[in-house]
């Protein structure tokens, strides 16, 4: 693995990138926060949804992660054209998209449409994740990426604590108004912010800083700077495809998904088999481990950058994720216990994410960084359909969820193992 190299320094640098900050990532928090609710509420919805529908849980788990074929199949396409078609139109065109098909899912009635309208969402939403971390690289460089990427996607837990208050209030205050289900109007309310945002992106964004109006000549160098590849060179994306670490990484980045998907569209679930039968505070304590998880990996990606190092940042986590995960089975007779253990294995599963996505973006330079993290993500976002269908599967099959908390532990130590034992594979080609 190519070395962090230090961020330029000096007062310019620094209130250049307190601007940067402020201008860019309170923008991109936002959005992605829509995206990862609009993801994960239909775990909510689950509550009402399935009586009313009459959805078995393999169903749900089917549907549920039949999102992410959609959004596989067609995530490497669309960030192969990000730079062409550049981030402020590609953006735009998703948040609408997706924000639309999100609020149409009120329109379910059965289980094919379900599928339907899941496996839609995924199609529009594909590549937005990974074009926000192509996007954060043409302005962050390697040093300062892993701060920029846990400041941006720490939206994905703040989704969860908003998502879960918000999302059972909608379903329980709203219920019966204007002959809508209370699921269907928490669909309506959380799907339409995207679509204001996917208009608001064409005119809060630069494709890039030597577009950026509001940067001087100066600041424009500094970034320039920071951001060029240390090798002088970019590689191609057929280089990119015969390389084993870019293998290595998304069967890695598979393993961290698989849970981290499993747990939060099966938590309200969990939670209720715990005896809360309340929705509004099944609501709260689902936002429990979300809040653990913000600040852990916030704290990670910062130290992170602070010490120059990735793999072990991303690999600890990853097996204290295995643990945790084990630990809320054996803890299942003890409410408290298991939020416990629940909360910090979701934690660790964060910080593992946030800190994995800093070596991609190190290790894969030029026009083909996209396409690269794409590829990436494309193999690991599998683990998103897996992930909550094997949960839903091996529970339809036991009547317990112990089986896919402990498939959901195995998946995290496999990550562990494959970021920290593969020194061969990770480095240069």
């Amino acid at each position: 693995m190519s070395a962090i190299h230090p961020p330029v320094a000096g007062d310019a640098a620094a209130a250049l990138y307190s601007k940067l900050n402020w201008r860019l990532l309170p923008f991109l928090v936002a959005c992605y926060m829509f995206a990862y609710l609009d993801r994960v509420n239909v775990g909510f919805a689950k509550l009402q949804m399935q009586s009313d529908l009459g959805f078995s849980d393999a169903a749900y788990g089917v549907g549920a992660g039949i999102f992410f074929i959609g959004y596989v199949l067609f995530e490497l396409p669309s960030n192969l054209m990000l730079p062409k078609v550049g981030a402020r139109r590609t953006f735009s065109r998703i948040l609408v998209l997706w924000g639309v098909t999100s609020a149409c899912m009120l329109f379910v009635r059965n289980v094919p449409a379900f599928y339907a309208m899941r496996f839609l969402l995924g199609v529009f939403e594909a590549g937005f994740a990974p074009g926000m971390i192509y996007y954060l690289s043409c302005w962050y460089g390697p040093a300062r990426m892993a701060r920029a990427i846990a400041l941006v996607f720490v939206a994905g837990p703040l989704g969860g604590i908003v998502g879960g208050p918000v999302s059972t209030w909608l379903m329980t205050s709203l219920s019966g108004v204007g002959g809508l289900a209370g699921w269907q109007w928490m669909f309506l309310v959380e799907g339409l912010p995207c679509v204001v945002l996917g208009l608001l992106t064409l005119r809060v964004l630069s494709d890039k800083p030597a577009d950026a109006r509001w940067l001087n000549s100066d600041e424009k160098g500094i970034l320039a700077s920071e951001t060029a590849p240390a090798s002088h060179h970019a590689d191609s994306f057929k280089a990119v495809l015969r390389s084993p670490r870019v293998y290595v990484l998304a069967l890695a980045y598979f393993s961290i998904i698989f849970p981290i998907y499993a747990i939060s569209f099966w938590l309200p679930t969990l939670l209720k088999e715990q005896g809360v039968t309340d929705t509004l505070r099944l609501g709260w304590y689902t936002a429990i481990p979300y809040v653990a998880a913000a600040v852990c990996m916030y704290a990670a990606g910062r130290r992170s950058d602070r010490v120059g190092e990735r793999r072990y940042h991303c690999a600890v986590p990853a097996l204290g994720a295995a643990v945790f995960l084990s630990a809320a089975v054996v803890a299942d007779a003890h409410f408290v216990l298991m939020l416990l253990a629940l909360t910090l294995g979701t934690a660790c599963l964060w910080m593992a994410y946030t800190v994995f996505w800093a070596i991609p973006s190190e290790l894969v330079k030029g026009a083909a960084a996209a396409g690269g993290i794409a590829l990436i993500n494309t193999v690991g976002l599998s683990g998103g359909f897996w992930g909550p269908a094997v949960f839903g599967w091996t529970k339809a099959a036991s009547g317990s969820t112990h089986a896919g908390l402990f498939v959901m532990a195995g998946a995290a130590a496999l990550a562990a193992v494959l970021i920290s034992k593969g020194k061969l594979t990770l480095k240069q080609d």
